[in-house]
């Protein structure tokens, strides 16, 4: 059996020298020649690559988020509030004046009664029973007006008030002083704590206020 040739290759240079394949290094430093990564470049990944840093900033993102919509909530549930309220009162408006232009409407009718009741009183010729009835009856719308809140206010001996006296004149007199309701000729009335109605009056005037006016 013959035996194998082992075959050595080498490879050659033009100088037929083997060929040196060990890294160059610098030979100031005698250190290998690689990039380094700067400091502030270093703690940027340190800090990208710590969990516990970035669960804290998570936690504190959510934590601001959560104080936000929880302001949110108590503006809005205030606002609901007070709309409730401003509901509820202006329902119990309605309640309390929706018979408002009715009642002011019947008044005249009261009015009427009221003065056919007092010039009865005057005539001696007049059905006692008859006057007796037109009172009842006005003396039952009354009550149940009042029912409604609607009842008639006081004038006379009062101070003068725009608000709730129309003075139809003004009358001299010493025994009153300036600006005082001394007649009523049409009662007032009001509904609930609105006025309905204002009283007709006369006013006194002093001869001495009077003067000075001219």
């Amino acid at each position: 059996m013959a035996a194998k040739k082992r075959i050595k290759i080498h490879t050659e240079t033009d100088d037929a020298g083997p060929v040196d394949a060990t890294p160059i290094k610098d030979e100031a430093n005698a250190e290998d020649i690689t990039p380094s990564k700067s400091d502030s470049d270093k703690e940027h990944t340190e800090a990208a690559g710590d969990p516990v840093k970035e669960m804290e900033e998570r936690i504190e993102s959510l934590k601001q988020e959560a104080e936000e919509t929880y302001d949110r909530l108590l503006r809005v549930s205030a606002e609901f509030e007070n709309y409730k309220k401003r509901a509820a009162r202006e329902m119990n408006d309605f309640r309390k004046f929706a018979n408002e232009s009715f009642a002011k409407a019947m008044l005249t009718v009261i009015d009427n009664l009221d003065r056919a009741i007092e010039s009865s009183n005057d005539d001696k010729h007049v059905n006692s029973s008859v006057v007796e009835g037109v009172n009842m009856t006005l003396k039952e719308i009354l009550k149940i007006f009042e029912q409604f809140g609607i009842k008639p206010f006081e004038s006379v001996g009062e101070t003068f008030d725009p608000g709730f006296h129309q003075a139809v004149m003004q009358e001299d007199t010493g025994d009153h002083p300036d600006n005082i309701v001394i007649k009523e000729l049409q009662k007032g009335y009001t509904i609930h704590d609105r006025l309905l109605s204002p009283a007709m009056v006369v006013v006194s005037k002093t001869q001495e206020t009077r003067k000075n006016q001219k």
